[in-house]
């Protein structure tokens, strides 16, 4: 089969249209992605800097802004429970940090994470779940750098644990 040289520049000319026309569509569909990173990137340092000052209120609310919109995002999620937690919310910050643990799976190897989830699940009086989390933590036997009283303060919650059960 034949084709006319005319026929040839259509298919062309079509090809070229579908190509110039894919590359727009991906410009314009990009730009809406950057400036959606960018107001989310905005809430995030703002409720991370409200969080650092102390802020926590003002903090909660740019967080929950935030959750809204990134209700999958680990970091989001784990911002959103330390806030929650300072503001005495805890129910709150056990429902944000179990979804951290949800979304990765590896935070069980984060010691200072395991023990503020600990700390967030005893306040919510779900002391066997936060029993369990503790005896994890007390199987590391040894304390981040960061935090050289960590074994005591694993043991200090074991002990209060087991007194009011």
């Amino acid at each position: 089969m034949q084709l006319k040289e005319s026929t040839r520049r259509y298919i062309l000319l079509g090809m070229v249209l579908f190509i110039v026309i894919g590359l727009i569509s991906a410009k314009v569909m990009a730009k809406k992605q950057d400036n959606e990173f960018l107001a989310e990137d905005a809430l995030y340092q703002q409720a991370s800097q409200l969080y650092g000052q102390g802020s926590y209120a003002e903090a909660s609310e740019v967080i929950n802004e935030l959750l809204k919109r990134k209700p999958k995002s680990e970091i989001v999620n784990y911002l959103g429970g330390l806030i929650a937690a300072n503001n005495d919310d805890y129910t709150q910050a056990a429902i944000l940090l179990q979804k951290t643990l949800d979304i990765n799976p590896h935070n069980v190897e984060d010691p200072m994470f395991m023990l503020q989830f600990a700390e967030v699940l005893f306040f919510t009086e779900r002391y066997e779940d936060a029993k369990i989390v503790l005896e994890k933590c007390r199987e590391w036997g040894w304390a981040p750098e960061s935090y050289p009283t960590y074994q005591e303060r694993v043991t200090e919650l074991l002990t209060q644990i087991e007194n009011k059960q």
